[in-house]
């Protein structure tokens, strides 16, 4: 596929734009809710798992009108299809981006609900089957981990993607954890951190998991070389017939085997190239979260993100609830002018996921160029930020209320309480609801402190419990908003060059440090090398 118009030479472009400086721009969401009683209704649906309002958002009755004209223009939808047609949608590496693939269920049956999938050649039903077979290992292997009394605590060693969708899902479904050892999530190269865990673990009793697709990440290589020489110094042994081995007690999760078993480990569970990182919690790299909850629950994870697949498949564009969501977040960031996002988990379970967004969405969109090269006049992935609520509600939703700086926020909650506190329960979603309606109608005091302007938009998306479908719904749902809004700007959402960058340039500075070589260099960073930096060893780049 190739582009041609830019997203804001089409035609749609320029009709949005007269939309919101001639009328969206006046909205008053207090107006609008008392002219128009089918308002919640127009603006409001269910998809599997989640039933979502938009009715609180500047959305005037022909607005998303418009914005599905836009997608047509960008061919957003023809990128969809390409996606699931295993494309190869990530042009500047080449590649397909088929995590959709990992929760597909290999059943033909249930394959027919992917329309696109009547269509599908061997090469694409030849790597189901591969996915298959990967899923089934590594679910045999989360059975065997969980019923292995010896194995009390598995650290999980990863950095980006490999390691903060697993993180989100663990916390998530703690509460579907019966048994099984106790799990612990390293990144930072801090060791501070990985100290903390290793210092409440013992090497006999503890599982280490590395993942990283190319086995070379540079963050989660030294802290899996720090981990590999804390578990010898405790008794392991190189020695795979030794019950206390690195074989017996380290599992790579990787695309690189080869590199994993040069680092001395013999379980390696692989996954392909086209499994991008913020996308990988489906594949093999989700084996903490299958050892956290059971390999059934891991399954109901994968059958709640296909059935998202399936509806932002099938779904009409007037509820394709992703697609809604994705030209939102278009027409927030381009014809609103609002900079950034507020994600405000009412769960403590997802108390992760406003970070686990920010790589979604930001590594993904954040990008200035188009997939050809072209450089967009446009702005691109909003500012993502949160807290879970109650807590955020003593903290930033102050500036939320009053501040001169209008941010939409996302409101998630779940109607069904996890434990048996169902008054805390209550309390918390009527929080939700309430901090919902504020935004939205304000308060017109008299007195100038306590004015609130109101009219600030938001949406509400309602699980009607917090499951394992219902989590796998909505971080599909996530991932797929961000593609539509990718597809509409015309951007690769699926590389990340831009990470790449600091990786080299610390890799340069420290042969600069080894051989005194400063030419060219700054003045600042040379300083700060000087008062700060670390021996090369020590800095494990």
């Amino acid at each position: 596929m190739t582009d041609s118009l830019l997203c804001h030479q089409t035609p749609a472009w320029a009709q949005l734009q007269a939309h919101w400086q001639q009328d969206a721009r006046h909205i008053d969401l207090r107006a609008e809710f008392a002219r128009d009683g089918r308002r919640l209704a127009l603006l409001s649906q269910h998809a599997p798992h989640i039933w979502a309002d938009l009715s609180k958002n500047w959305l005037l009755p022909g607005t998303e009108g418009l914005l599905r004209r836009l997608a047509d223009d960008c061919g957003v939808l023809a990128w969809r299809d390409a996606m699931f047609a295993g494309e190869q949608v990530n042009t500047t590496e080449q590649r397909a981006a088929m995590h959709w693939l990992l929760r597909t269920p290999p059943d033909a049956g249930l394959l027919g609900e992917l329309p696109i999938a009547r269509d599908w050649g061997a090469p694409l039903r030849s790597a189901l089957d591969e996915t298959a077979r990967t899923l089934q290992a590594m679910l045999r292997l989360a059975d065997e981990v969980r019923a292995d009394a010896a194995i009390t605590d598995v650290v999980h060693i990863g950095i980006g993607g490999s390691y903060l969708g697993p993180e989100l899902a663990v916390q998530a479904l703690q509460h579907l954890a019966a048994g099984g050892p106790r799990i612990h999530f390293v990144a930072n190269v801090d060791g501070g951190e990985l100290s903390a865990v290793l210092g409440r673990v013992r090497a006999a009793n503890t599982l280490f998991l590395i993942a990283s697709k190319s086995f070379t990440t540079a963050e989660t290589m030294m802290n899996a070389h720090t981990a590999r020489a804390w578990f010898l110094a405790q008794g392991g042994s190189e020695d795979a017939a030794q019950a206390q081995s690195i074989a017996r007690h380290f599992v790579a999760l990787t695309a690189q085997p080869e590199a994993a078993a040069r680092f001395g480990i013999t379980r390696v569970l692989g996954f392909e190239d086209w499994v991008g990182g913020r996308y990988s919690l489906w594949s093999a790299i989700g084996l903490p979260i299958a050892i956290a909850v059971g390999s059934a629950a891991f399954r109901a994870l994968l059958a709640g993100a296909h059935a998202m697949d399936a509806h932002f498949l099938a779904a009409p564009p007037e509820t394709n609830l992703p697609l809604r969501l994705g030209l939102l977040d278009v027409w927030y960031r381009d014809f609103c002018g609002l900079g950034s996002r507020c994600i405000a988990p009412y769960s403590h379970g997802l108390r992760r996921l406003p970070a686990y967004l920010q790589q979604l969405e930001m590594e993904s969109n954040g990008k200035g160029v188009t997939r050809d090269g072209r450089a967009l006049a446009v702005a691109t992935a909003p500012v993502l930020w949160g807290e879970p609520g109650t807590n955020g509600q003593h903290a930033f939703f102050q500036m939320l209320h009053q501040g001169q700086d209008v941010v939409p926020v996302e409101f998630i909650a779940a109607r069904t309480p996890v434990g048996d506190l169902v008054e805390h329960h209550h309390d918390l979603l009527v929080n939700a609801v309430a901090q919902a309606q504020a935004l939205m109608l304000g308060h017109a005091s008299g007195d100038a402190h306590r004015r609130c302007p109101g009219n600030r938009p938001s949406t509400f998306l309602l699980l009607e419990r917090l499951d394992a479908n219902a989590l796998g719904a909505l971080i599909a749902l996530y991932e797929h908003r961000v593609f539509v809004s990718g597809a509409v700007w015309g951007i690769n959402s699926f590389d990340q060059w831009g990470v790449e960058l600091g990786k080299c340039l610390a890799r340069e500075l420290v042969a600069r440090e080894g051989s005194g070589d400063w030419a060219g260099v700054d003045a600042s960073t040379r300083e700060l090398m000087r008062l700060g930096a670390l021996a090369p060893s020590q800095l494990g780049v």
